[in-house]
């Protein structure tokens, strides 16, 4: 498998560059991201490819893009990060200050930062000082008493923002504290799997750590209220969030709001169910408590984010929007590939499952549309498997085909922002790993938010053989996605379009660009899996390719250092983040 990148030769600015994104003069193929099971580093062994008798499958693909309206324009933060409220639980909150970890957030702004997952609704705040100054003792709280020490000012303002907190963490203090997580990582899955969940303690300190961390990563942080402390007539109690409201804007806090998580689950985690009508009038009244409150009387409030769309979660649905669903700014939903933890590398490769998500889609937007047509969708929360992942394979390269796949067709669909949970900690969706380490959906994620812009382009594709055989359906393997160019990339003139590509087949698939493609100037870029992991390999074992000139020239290879790829786009970003490992 490869993921195959390729740009066209920046431009100097001149006067006769186009004016907007989707001029026809002067077009470059900005971006070719190609994943295919074609060529697996490790094992060169081609794949089994079953063929129906006689039949002769083309491999000339033609390619070409339309350039005259954009079919969707998705929101600048469309790929956007989720944090998980167990990262109170295990310690990880007091260490979202590092400087290696904003760096990498800071390498996915802009973007939403939604604080919520299944413990949101677990979730109490008091505004005490941190219980861990009374502790005593060797041990991760020992150094956590004494975190105030550890925090030095950046010399640095990141986008002119100053007093931004960032933490040189001694490595005895990391090692202690990794040991803690282990730990409390075994009581939060005991947790999950009994359905049985301990309430969260959310201090003032660690409210102003999160939003620390969220202000010097240039992130906009969403925060998900308690939805389940409820008063005997299954009204939403809204004390502990009233004070959070009013902690947050004494210290002026720019956050937008949410309530709850997953409501379709509340009979089984507490034994109350709460209805779509009655999760309405929850929404109307955090509404209310918004208002009088000047910093937030404009705040964005998200929300009813449900689970899959099955038929009582539809129902519960209807019911919210009918009486809340002009009170939201956009509807949310969440959506997990793989049930169950026995999941096998070549699960994330099959197209079924990729077209699961599309089907969701149109259900949601189905039940939105009834009562507020045009307003926005937002996937929050997607994760390729339930419980927490699968070690070696939610966080391997194999991933990537789901990640891309779910982008690409989300801004195809209209869904104006997806979150991924988790940017950092939670299970093995995660992004980065307790070692402050990129995984291999991070380098996608990096690429993506550094190429793709909002704006969706048609892809025309000719020439792919699609015969089904008796009695199945084949559906399609080729998925072609295109993008005009991010404009804030000054690496390339307003004009270029970025595409990328994920290639199913089990054998190689020639593409020939066409029509406003046809002999346009790129560079080639190679991110692929780095010695016999194959599929399973991780972020530690990706290798690069150095820029060169036209498709088909066999550039030289290196390995990445972490984050000291050699690439322009990649090191121009690296330069300017103000941080630094």
């Amino acid at each position: 498998m490869r993921v195959l990148c390729a740009f066209p030769e920046a431009m100097p600015s001149s006067n006769s560059r186009p004016p907007a994104c989707l001029a026809p003069v002067a077009l470059f193929l900005a971006l070719l991201l190609h994943l295919s099971l074609s060529s697996q580093v490790g094992d060169r062994r081609p794949l089994p490819v079953d063929r129906a008798p006689g039949l002769k499958e083309k491999t000339l693909i033609l390619l070409d893009v339309s350039t005259k309206n954009p079919v969707r324009t998705v929101n600048e933060n469309f790929l956007s990060l989720q944090l998980d409220p167990s990262i109170i639980h295990d310690g990880w909150l007091d260490f979202l200050s590092s400087k290696r970890l904003v760096t990498l957030a800071r390498g996915l702004s802009p973007a939403f930062l939604r604080f919520g997952g299944k413990r949101t609704d677990f979730l109490q705040f008091q505004n005490l000082r941190n219980p861990a100054k009374s502790r005593g003792g060797p041990g991760p709280d020992y150094y956590l008493k004494n975190y105030e020490d550890d925090i030095v000012r950046s010399d640095v303002a990141l986008d002119k923002q100053k007093g931004c907190k960032i933490a040189q963490h001694p490595d005895v203090m990391l090692e202690l504290q990794r040991e803690k997580a282990a730990q409390m990582h075994l009581v939060l899955l005991k947790e999950q799997f009994s359905n049985t969940y301990s309430n969260l303690i959310l201090t003032a300190r660690s409210l102003d750590k999160l939003y620390n961390f969220a202000d010097c990563s240039g992130l906009h942080l969403i925060f998900a209220l308690n939805a389940l402390r409820r008063n005997p007539n299954n009204s939403w109690n809204s004390s502990s969030a009233l004070s959070l409201l009013k902690y947050s804007a004494s210290k002026k806090y720019n956050i937008s709001w949410e309530l709850g998580n997953e409501p379709n689950n509340y009979r089984t985690m507490h034994g109350r169910a709460v209805n779509g009508s009655q999760l309405g009038k929850d929404y109307i009244q955090l509404k209310s408590l918004l208002q009088p409150i000047q910093i937030y009387s404009r705040a964005s409030l998200y929300g009813p984010n449900i689970g899959r769309p099955r038929k009582n979660v539809i129902a519960l649905l209807d019911g919210f929007m009918k009486v809340a669903g002009s009170t939201v700014d956009a509807v949310t939903w969440q959506h997990c590939y793989i049930d169950g933890r026995v999941v096998k590398v070549m699960d994330f490769l099959k197209t079924r499952l990729l077209d699961t998500l599309s089907d969701q889609i149109r259900k949601i937007q189905k039940v939105v549309n009834t009562y507020t047509p045009g307003k926005k969708i937002w996937l929050e929360g997607v994760v390729t498997t339930s419980a927490g992942g699968t070690n070696n394979l939610s966080d391997s390269y194999a991933a990537g085909f789901l990640w891309l796949n779910t982008l690409g067709m989300l801004a195809n669909q209209g869904i104006d922002v997806v979150i991924r949970h988790s940017f950092f900690d939670h299970g093995y969706n995660h992004l980065v790993d307790q070692n402050f380490n990129p995984l291999p959906d991070y380098w996608l994620s990096l690429l993506y938010k550094r190429l793709i812009g909002p704006k969706v382009l048609a892809v025309h594709v000719a020439g792919l053989q699609r015969k089904p055989r008796p009695g199945r359906v084949i559906r399609d393997k080729l998925r072609i996605y295109a993008h005009c160019t991010n404009h804030h990339n000054h690496n390339y003139v307003r004009g270029s379009i970025t595409l990328f590509i994920i290639n199913l087949h089990r054998s190689r698939k020639k593409i020939k660009l066409a029509g406003t493609l046809r002999d346009k100037l790129v560079h080639q870029y190679l991110l692929q899996p780095y010695g016999q992991e194959g599929l399973k390999s991780n972020s530690d074992n990706i290798t690069a390719l150095l820029p060169h000139w036209r498709l088909g020239k066999t550039p030289k290879l290196c390995n990445v250092d972490f984050l000291r790829v050699t690439h322009s786009l990649i090191s121009s970003w690296w330069s300017g983040s103000g941080l630094f490992f």
